[in-house]
C-alpha cells in the first residue's frame, strides 16, 4: 500500500517592497502552499505571483487567513466578535480565490494563520466560527487543521473535509498545543532535528510533547514555516528523508481523496 504524505509551507508572505522567505525554492519542494491573504502578510500582486508559481510547480494552494495585523505578522491575539471574524475569513479566502482563478488555479484548502490558528486550536467558539465561515463559502474546501485540536472537532461537526497537520519546526505541549514562541524550546532548529521530529510523529502516529507524552493522531500533512531562515534546507531534508523511508509526497486534495 502506498504511503502518502503532504509537505506544505506558509508562503506568499511578502508585501509591497518587503520580502519574506524563498517562495520560488520552496515551491519546488513542497506539494501544497498556504498563501497569505493580505491581512497578516501578502498583497494582491504577491497572491497572483504565488498562485502562478504554484501552478507551474504542480503545487495545490490554500488560503491562509489571519488577524488584520501586519505589524505583528498575525502572531498577536485579537479579540474580535464572532460574526466579524467569520466575515474576515470570507473576505480573505475570497480574495485569494479571485487571484487563483486569474492564474488558472483554484483554492482547495483553508488553513488559519498564527495567533488565529493557535486560539482556534484551544477555544471551541473560535474554531466553530472559522468552520462555519469555510462551510458558508464552499463546503468542499478542505480544512487543514492542527492534529488533536478543537479546530478539527469544529470542522467535523460542520461536515467539512479534514486533513490533519503536524509541524516540523515546532514543539508541542502535553495538551497537544504548540509551545508558545515566547517560551524556550518552542522551535525545532535544523533540518536533521526536524526530520527526526517528523519521523517520530509519523511512525508512531502521535504528537510527542516536550515531556515525552504521546497523543494519538493521524499525521497527514507536514508544515514547514516559510519565514524560517532554515526553511528551504529543512523542507528539502524532509522530502528526501520521507521519500527514502517509503512515503510518496502528494497534494492536500490527493491526501484527502486517498483517505476516503
Amino acid at each position: 500500500m502506498t504511503k502518502l504524505l503532504n509537505l506544505n509551507a506558509d508562503l506568499g508572505e511578502s508585501f509591497g517592497p518587503w520580502k519574506m522567505g524563498s517562495d520560488g525554492a520552496m515551491l519546488g519542494i513542497v506539494k501544497s502552499a498556504n498563501v497569505a491573504c493580505g491581512y497578516h502578510a501578502g498583497d494582491p500582486t504577491v497572491m497572483l505571483k504565488t498562485a502562478a508559481l504554484a501552478r507551474d510547480n504542480g503545487v495545490s494552494i490554500g488560503a491562509h487567513p489571519g488577524f488584520p495585523d501586519l505589524q505583528g505578522f498575525g502572531r498577536r491575539r485579537m479579540d474580535i466578535p464572532l460574526d466579524e471574524l467569520e466575515a474576515m475569513m470570507l473576505y480573505q479566502i475570497g480574495a485569494l480565490e479571485a487571484c487563483a482563478r486569474a492564474q488558472g488555479m483554484r483554492v482547495t484548502h483553508v488553513k488559519p494563520h498564527g495567533a488565529l490558528s493557535n486560539i482556534a486550536c484551544a477555544e471551541r467558539k473560535i474554531a466553530d466560527a472559522i468552520a462555519r465561515a469555510v462551510k458558508r463559502l464552499d463546503p468542499t474546501l478542505i480544512l487543514l487543521a492542527p492534529a488533536a485540536s478543537q479546530l478539527i472537532l469544529a470542522g467535523r461537526e460542520q461536515g467539512l473535509p479534514i486533513v490533519e497537520e503536524v509541524f516540523a519546526d515546532r514543539a508541542y505541549l502535553d495538551d497537544g498545543n504548540l509551545v508558545p514562541r515566547s517560551q524556550p524550546g518552542a522551535m525545532v532548529h535544523g533540518a536533521e532535528a526536524s526530520l527526526e521530529h517528523v519521523m517520530r510523529m509519523v511512525e508512531e502516529q502521535a504528537l510527542i510533547s516536550i515531556t515525552g507524552k504521546r497523543i494519538p493522531v493521524n499525521p497527514q500533512s507536514i508544515c514547514v514555516h516559510g519565514d524560517n531562515a532554515e526553511a528551504v534546507a529543512t523542507a528539502k531534508a524532509l522530502r528526501e528523508g520521507l521519500e527514502k523511508a517509503g512515503y510518496t509526497m502528494a497534494t492536500i486534495p490527493e491526501i484527502h481523496a486517498a483517505a476516503k
